[in-house]
């Protein structure tokens, strides 16, 4: 069964992000044999002089497969409680995929251009049957980590972190898009300027990083063409990614 873990806040100014946090989780649980990871997406929420956070606001969820949810939960927990940094806010939320709706969904959109409240956070998990629980400080984290988990369902914010169990920032060099479907076999390729998917002969040159998005529920790696002998696509870069993604 699908569910999504919905974390945010676990950070301080001297420590790694959430992104990397919820990396390491979905390791462990998958070492453990208490869930598959599917993906992770960062999110980007609204930045406001009123809203505190660390360094982007951005929260992180991460996609499982399991028929292990309380285990899934207990671990998470354990994990936050033990590995958040001093200071931080932490918040976690778990949802079955098939119960996100309209009023969920609605939330996260919401937190990218809104200052949202905690007491609204916890009536409408509540009133949804959703799990949701601060675990550190202020546990503020919550209102982030609702979002998290209605943004990734509503399949049209963010950007990819991990694609099952590879570490997508290790992919680098020049591969044919067939051979970069092998290893992400939901991936799409997609030349954004010319409207069109990339052939699977056509190689792709991955700069720095890959950095798929989220768009209609999918997995979409965004390329460019470009004029060189041994390939004819380059990854966009970072700062787009960003722009469009934010």
């Amino acid at each position: 069964m699908k569910y999504l873990i919905g974390i945010d806040d676990t950070d301080n100014i001297n420590t790694k992000g959430t992104g990397s946090r919820v990396r390491q989780l979905a390791t462990e649980m998958d070492e453990k044999n208490l869930c598959k990871a599917v993906s992770i997406t960062r999110h980007q929420l609204y930045v406001h002089k009123d809203i505190p956070y660390t360094s982007h606001n951005s929260s992180a969820c991460l996609e499982i497969e399991t028929e292990k949810i309380d285990n899934v939960i207990e671990y998470s927990r354990d994990f936050l409680i033990q590995n958040s940094a001093e200071g931080s806010d932490a918040g976690l939320c778990v949802a079955n995929f098939l119960h996100i709706n309209d009023d969920i969904m609605n939330w996260g959109n919401n937190a990218k251009i809104k200052i949202l409240t905690m007491e609204d956070a916890y009536s409408i998990a509540q009133k949804h049957n959703i799990f949701l629980e601060g675990l550190t400080g202020k546990k503020t984290g919550i209102i982030g980590s609702l979002a998290a988990i209605g943004l990734r369902a509503d399949g049209n914010d963010g950007r990819f972190l991990m694609l099952g169990e590879f570490e997508i920032r290790k992919i680098k060099g020049i591969y044919t898009a067939n051979e970069l479907q092998n290893i992400f076999p939901n991936l799409a390729i997609f030349d954004l300027e010319n409207n069109t998917f990339v052939a699977e002969n056509n190689k792709v040159f991955i700069g720095e990083w890959m950095r798929p998005v989220l768009r209609d529920g999918k997995q979409v790696l965004l390329v460019k063409q470009f004029n060189d002998k041994k390939y004819s696509y380059v990854v966009e870069d970072k700062e787009f990614i960003k722009r469009i993604s934010s």
